[in-house]
């Protein structure tokens, strides 16, 4: 039972009663287990372009961004603090030794030169403690220099995101990802004009510091690439929070009030959806590389887009053909070789439906937000995967889905996943306007089915809490998905602090 308190903070958050209805529905009866057709492979679901195909899909890009005003933009979520990829000194910092004990520790002061951040980490230590890094090193006063970096006297890398830390040295400087994404869009998501449109999503308590860095350092990028920077920022929105549950799958109250908490990245929906955009790159805050090592990360880049331009002006193509009413026999079977083949897109009963079923069908599956995803060989990283998919209509389609969307208690399942030969390094590029050019409403095409429920606490007390379809994942669901093998090298995360010892960030 709502109280009137309630009821006023969903209006706050713009939050309606049916929707904490349903939510709570989600906690009593959980979500299903997606049904598998197979994991994706090479031919079998995932595309791997042959030098001239690779050279076709190139000049596909090429041509879209020098011949029209086609607005791309480059969608980088970034509100996630730091705290976990600082997890490891966090808890060196509690231990009951003072010295560096386990491997992780020792690589780290081994090898403190070598991270971006040292000097200012120097001259922070110099400042609260009157000595240098190699001084309080000498003396045994590690946790001192950790406390510099992660607390708020110092650097306070611990809860600052990843966006703005300082991850690669170069020899005028250092640079964060946020400027490493600039640069990226300078080199690959430049259009006609050579404006760059780089959006980032951020939390209310960082934006004033994204903003400042921006306003620092887009000039300097803007000048050495010659582009124009247009760079927009967001929030989550209050009104895609979820309420949490007790474990009784009642609304959950801290001190008499309901308790809400963000709805994962799959949340951000609404914020690419709010975009004013023809085709957007998506890529993760973390996944970025220095400038020597950016050539493959960027020809890639190009060369899904131009996959993704390619079948776009094929599946228009096709539309208007539809729409015209004058088609023959022919090209209906050329149009549904298409979605089967290109789009990936099957239906088992598809030679059973009438004419008439048969041309709302395509155009229904023709005519929807578009992606092009990039896959990387698995190497063991956490996440999730490309599959081949059954959906609520019973057709089979791609899909990225994550360990918790599969039952892994079937054997068959779990072979399934654990033998996939691809990984999802979140590498995507979308187009989000139809063939009349009017923008698709995005909300439209998730999966409210594919959510996820994990446990925590609050106060002590125990809650559930409901995880939003993941952006790429159920979030993407209705889209035409096409995966594309990308090389490891475009896949460079920064999941703790010594991965930036990698050779790839040096």
């Amino acid at each position: 039972m709502l109280t009137q308190e309630d009821k006023d903070l969903l209006a706050q958050k713009g939050i309606t009663e049916k929707q904490i209805t349903e939510q709570l529905a989600c906690f009593e009866k959980g979500f299903p287990y997606l049904k598998l057709d197979g994991a994706a492979s090479i031919g079998k679901g995932i595309m791997a372009p042959d030098s001239e195909e690779q050279k076709k899909y190139l000049a596909a890009w090429d041509q879209y961004t020098s011949g029209s005003c086609n607005k791309i933009v480059k969608f980088v979520p970034a509100s996630g603090a730091a705290s976990r990829m600082f997890k490891n000194l966090f808890e060196f910092l509690g231990a009951e030794y003072d010295e560096p004990t386990t491997d992780f520790e020792k690589k780290f002061f081994t090898h403190i030169h070598d991270f971006a951040f040292y000097d200012d980490l120097n001259e922070v230590c110099k400042k609260n403690q009157g000595k240098d890094v190699p001084e309080l090193i000498k003396e045994n006063q590690y946790k001192t220099v950790v406390a510099n970096l992660l607390e708020s006297a110092g650097l306070h890398y611990g809860t600052l995101p990843k966006g703005l830390l300082k991850f690669h040295k170069y020899e005028n400087g250092s640079r964060t990802p946020l400027e490493e994404h600039l640069v990226e869009g300078a080199l690959y998501a430049a259009g006609k004009t050579g404006k760059v449109h780089v959006h980032f999503t951020v939390s209310a308590e960082h934006r004033a510091l994204f903003e400042q860095l921006i306003a620092t350092k887009s000039k300097e990028y803007a000048a050495q690439y010659n582009v124009e920077y247009d760079i927009t920022l967001s929030e989550q929105k209050p009104s895609t929070d979820t309420v949490a549950a007790d474990m009784e799958n009642k609304p959950f109250r801290d001190k008499g009030k309901l308790l809400f908490r963000p709805g994962g990245h799959g949340a951000l929906i609404e914020n690419l959806n709010d975009l004013d955009a023809d085709i957007v790159f998506i890529k993760n805050i973390d996944n970025v590389v220095p400038d020597r090592l950016k050539s493959d990360t960027v020809i890639y880049k190009k060369l899904i887009a131009g996959v993704l331009v390619t079948l776009q002006k094929q599946a228009f193509e096709y539309l208007e053909l539809l729409d015209s009413g004058t088609y023959s026999h022919e090209q209906i079977e050329e149009i549904i070789r298409f979605v089967q083949q290109q789009l990936f897109c099957r239906k088992s009963d598809i030679k059973n439906l009438e004419d008439g079923d048969l041309v709302l069908y395509l155009k229904r599956k023709l005519n929807r937000p578009m992606r092009v995803c990039g896959m990387v060989k698995n190497v063991g990283e956490p996440g999730g995967g490309p599959f081949l998919a059954y959906n609520q209509d019973g057709t089979v389609s791609l899909q990225i889905l994550e360990s918790s969307q599969i039952d892994m208690n079937d054997p068959e399942k779990k072979e399934m996943f654990e033998k996939g030969t691809h990984f999802n390094p979140v590498d995507l590029v979308c187009a989000v306007r139809n063939y009349k050019g009017d923008k698709f409403n995005l909300v439209d095409y998730v999966d409210k089915a594919t959510g996820f429920i994990s446990y925590k606490s609050k106060n002590g007390k125990e809650l559930k809490a409901l995880e939003l379809p993941g952006l790429w994942n159920g979030a993407m669901s209705d889209w035409n998905t096409v995966f594309v093998e990308v090389p490891l090298s475009t896949f460079n995360p920064v999941k703790t602090v010594n991965d930036l010892l990698r050779e790839q960030h040096q």
